[in-house]
């Protein structure tokens, strides 16, 4: 049997909404199956014990962990989208800046036409690119 890898985003409670959020702002998004816990937990009932999701192409994993950690994202593992075009790169920028914070702005970083960095709402690091 060949290995899988796959990202795994651990969220406290926004696990859902964040998936959603995710496949809303890419042509192929999908949420491929969510498992919830049930009322014997260990985690909130109805929230995500585990999730499959797909957004450009990449299948990604979330869960909402039971558990309070004193850590949450870093930028040191980043989401990297190329776009197809500046519309597109401009639209993901702004759904995924939102509320969020802009670690590179949007520039001419000599690597690309158009580069942004940011962390979202979430807290989840992204490189938006426009080779």
């Amino acid at each position: 049997m060949a290995a899988t890898l796959r990202p795994m985003l651990m969220f406290e409670g926004r696990a859902e909404e964040a998936m959603t959020f995710y496949i809303s702002l890419f042509a192929d998004g999908a949420i491929e199956d969510v498992v919830r816990y049930g009322p014997d937990g260990p985690g909130t009932e109805g929230s995500v014990m585990r999730a499959r999701f797909t957004v450009a192409g990449q299948s990604l994993l979330c869960i909402d962990s039971s558990v309070h950690h004193a850590f949450g994202f870093t930028p040191a593992l980043s989401l990297f989208v190329d776009c197809d075009s500046a519309p597109q790169f401009e639209d993901l920028v702004a759904s995924l800046g939102e509320g969020g914070t802009m670690l590179m702005p949007v520039g001419d970083y000599g690597f690309s036409r158009r580069f942004a960095w940011l962390n979202d709402r979430f807290g989840v690091s992204w490189q938006i690119n426009l080779p």
